[in-house]
């Protein structure tokens, strides 16, 4: 997860030429001009390991589900989300509240690395890093595409409002009490999803 201001996030190139109505002509059979294609973004065609740091921290849709606390079956190895934040979370605005320095305060707390990417089983499906490893593209609301952070909360991909609160605030007797589905889900291709 990353903390960049938003006026850093490396932008993606232009999408689309913009469309215009003219009349009807007769198909152009030349190539478009090299200053008319748009450069491929980033995260396409490329391995994690290809990555510059910035890149790689851009991938971060800043969703905070990755730092909701996670209890394992140990009978299944099966992977359940409560709605309880890691005591580093800020529930408004779901990012770390000391991001550089969260392995020392927290030291349970997951490095996100190519290699780990690569085998964690944990990551939400609505995360950049494991779309972008499973050859996905990003969707409209990651802020890399939109171009803003507040596009993961209007689609309801974050977790702003859905913390109960943090992990100080729970007894370990509680944290059954508090799985949760959404967290392993996307609403964008779930609408239907439950709580």
């Amino acid at each position: 997860m990353a903390d960049a201001p938003e006026s850093s996030i490396p932008k993606s190139p232009a999408g689309k030429p913009s469309a215009s109505k003219s009349s009807v002509s007769k198909p152009s059979t030349s190539k478009p001009s090299a200053s008319l294609k748009a450069a491929a973004p980033f995260w396409r065609g490329r391995s994690l390991e290809e990555f510059s740091p910035a890149e790689w921290e851009s991938l971060c849709d800043g969703c905070g589900r990755c730092c909701l606390l996670k209890l394992e079956d140990e009978d299944t190895a099966e992977i359940h989300y409560t709605d309880i934040g890691c005591t580093l979370l800020d529930a408004a605005s779901c990012r770390c509240r000391d991001y550089p320095r969260r392995q020392k305060k927290v030291p349970d707390c997951v490095r996100l690395t190519p290699e780990a990417v690569r085998t964690l089983s944990w990551l939400p499906p609505t995360c950049g890093y494991r779309l972008v490893r499973d050859g996905h593209d990003l969707p409209w609301w990651h802020p890399l595409v939109s171009g803003t952070r507040r596009t993961v909360h209007e689609a309801g991909i974050s977790v702003r409002g859905r913390v109960s609160g943090t992990e100080e605030e729970f007894e370990t007797e509680e944290l059954l009490d508090r799985i949760v589905d959404w967290p392993g889900q996307d609403p964008q291709k779930d609408p239907q999803g439950g709580e």
